[in-house]
């Protein structure tokens, strides 16, 4: 990394990063962490390290009490040395690290505090597992990849700031103490006590509140807004995240896309992610026909393919039932697939099924074109010829199958596409970018009603579409997706009044919760509401992708496990007796149903 930029202090005139050749000579005081003791024939060397980098430190025995005490150092004592730089000689010099020039003769040592023995090493890959990184997050945040997830999220946030706030874009805070509204989550809910039975929620979002400033007149909106949901957590979910909350008045959808588009490919440049313009569009419907998935990744093939028309007749009691019963018939060709192993293709029906299909289909395919494999005897010749051609599939190829009730299909299909592409490892550089729009305004809810795509404040793509069914309504909503991570979503949002309770009465709200949990927006757009669109950016993903990790927990300082516990703190923790009854609350004991 570049030697860092900054002011000498009392204790230190540099970083362990900082020095270089031309430093030679110079007097230095350097304060860190020690990485270890080496003893070489007498003389005693050690990595001295700060978050710019390390630095090598020599003892040598004129000094007898110098000496004495830097051996007694041992691994993370937190230490200040001083001494001049010297250059190393030439088969010793390290040109792995920036520092590996020189190193410093120490002719003073200063042990600011001393470390235990740690209980996780201080090292790039540790082979800790998750708990206890998170336990000791204060040692696992020392090593390099821990500090330059952090490195990149803020010159991330200083560059989305910059380029936003280059466009007029207000830095709005908005409160995090309010009520609830529907985001798709549960809601944090905080107890009052000066109001006995009433509780705030934790913000989902901005969302009414960023809204509301539209109205107000302030037509362009910024904020690093914390949200909070009370969710099952994966890998990519934490139950308190940050987002870059943006708004605009007075725009279509291709003026907020726009604007995007443009601030994130300058603004992701700067942390390596880059995503030259312009960016493609792909409809939901493209998106999910094509790939399985509304955040589809494009930096490899392998398509869905629709065989519908050449499986109908085909023979096959799951290819001609599907179709007779108006559903599909798709397949994903995978080129070489012949040579895939029957315990490579088990886990992939496994992804199938954990999506919710029953099974997954599959032919190898000859020289001949021919199929061999369980499916192949269930199959006319002719039906195979018809497929292959459909689906584009030769010799030495594996054809993956999807039957039955579209959405089904789609989603099976979409999960092992995405397994294929991680497991053969398909997915290389450039990044790919996308837009995905026109999402369906609505969809089931699994109790025979109806629910937000996004939420309940995204415009329809025409008003009078909401007098017809609820499953042919299209939305102005989009998704910025890159490398199949969709990095946030946004939309234009309804602005009339009436149509927004149209959207209430569609969702199954009465006049009197609607009046209950919005009557505050409702009220506003009495006076005169603009059109608006925004957006919300993940930072967590954005940095994830920008560094390839696996997960957003290695670039948030002190992230939560997958049970929304806190190892370092012990969150979340019981009340004290004297909260609880200031609270009004009765407290339960774990594992107890109330």
């Amino acid at each position: 990394m570049p030697a860092a930029d900054h002011s000498p202090t009392g204790l230190r005139t540099h970083t362990c990063g900082d020095l270089r050749a031309e430093d030679a000579g110079q007097t230095v005081r350097l304060c860190g962490w020690v990485t270890g003791v080496r003893d070489h024939g007498g003389v005693l060397f050690t990595d001295l390290r700060d978050r710019y980098g390390k630095t090598q430190v020599v003892f040598r025995p004129e000094d007898a009490d110098l000496f004495k005490e830097a051996g007694s150092l041992r691994g993370e004592d937190c230490i200040q040395i001083e001494g001049p730089v010297c250059e190393r000689p030439g088969d010793q010099r390290n040109p792995e690290r920036t520092t590996g020039d020189v190193e410093v003769e120490a002719a003073s040592l200063t042990i600011l505090s001393r470390s235990d023995d740690p209980p996780i090493d201080v090292i790039d890959d540790v082979e800790a597992n998750d708990e206890a990184r998170l336990r000791h997050r204060v040692l696992d945040l020392r090593r390099r990849p821990m500090i330059a997830g952090l490195e990149a999220r803020s010159t991330l946030c200083g560059a989305l700031r910059r380029t936003f706030g280059g466009l007029g874009f207000l830095e709005v805070e908005t409160p995090i103490l309010t009520r609830a509204t529907p985001e798709g989550a549960r809601d944090y809910l905080v107890p009052s006590r000066v109001h006995p039975g009433r509780v705030y929620a934790l913000p989902q979002s901005p969302q009414v509140f960023k809204q509301l400033l539209m109205v107000g007149g302030v037509d362009r909106y910024m904020q690093f807004a914390r949200c909070f949901r009370d969710e099952d957590l994966r890998a990519d979910r934490q139950p308190e995240f940050t987002q870059l909350d943006l708004e605009m008045s007075f725009v279509d959808r291709d003026d907020v896309l726009a604007t995007l588009e443009s601030c994130f490919i300058e603004s992701f440049g700067e942390v390596g992610l880059d995503v030259p313009g312009p960016w493609p569009r792909m409809t939901w419907d493209e998106a999910m026909d094509r790939c399985g998935s509304d955040k589809p990744d494009l930096r490899f093939g392998l398509e869905i393919q629709d065989v519908s028309e050449a499986a109908g007749e085909s023979g096959s009691r799951i290819f001609d039932g599907a179709v007779e019963s108006g559903g599909v018939v798709r397949a994903i060709r995978l080129p070489g697939g012949a040579r895939s192993s029957r315990k490579q293709i088990s886990a992939w029906e496994d992804d199938a099924k954990a999506a919710g299909a029953p099974g997954l289909a599959w032919s190898k395919v000859g020289d001949g074109g021919e199929w061999t494999g369980p499916l192949a005897s269930h199959v006319s010749s002719e039906a195979q010829s018809n497929i292959n051609g459909a689906a584009q599939a030769g010799p030495d190829d594996l054809l993956l199958f999807g039957a039955g009730e579209l959405r089904v299909v789609r989603l099976a299909l979409g999960a092992v596409r995405t397994a294929l592409g991680s497991e053969l490892d398909l997915a290389g550089e450039p990044h790919r970018a996308l837009w995905v729009v026109d999402f369906p305004l609505f969809e089931e809810d699994g109790e025979g009603g109806w629910t937000s795509s996004h939420h309940p404040f995204t415009a329809p793509m025409n008003a009078g579409d909401l007098e017809g069914a609820p499953d042919h309504v299209a939305s102005l909503a989009y998704d910025a997706v890159i490398d199949g991570v969709e990095l946030g979503s946004g939309s234009i949002r309804i602005h009339r009044r009436e149509v927004q309770e149209r959207v209430f009465e569609l969702l199954g709200l009465d006049a009197a919760t609607v009046q209950d949990r919005f009557g505050h927006l409702l009220e506003a757009f009495r006076y005169g509401a603009p059109p608006h669109g925004g957006f919300a950016l993940g930072i967590d993903r954005t940095v994830q992708v920008a560094l390839g990790r696996d997960g957003i927990r290695d670039v948030i300082a002190f992230p939560k496990t997958t049970s929304a516990s806190c190892p370092l703190t012990g969150a979340p923790a019981a009340p004290t007796p004297r909260q609880a009854e200031e609270l009004g609350l009765t407290v339960a004991e774990p594992g107890e149903q109330g």
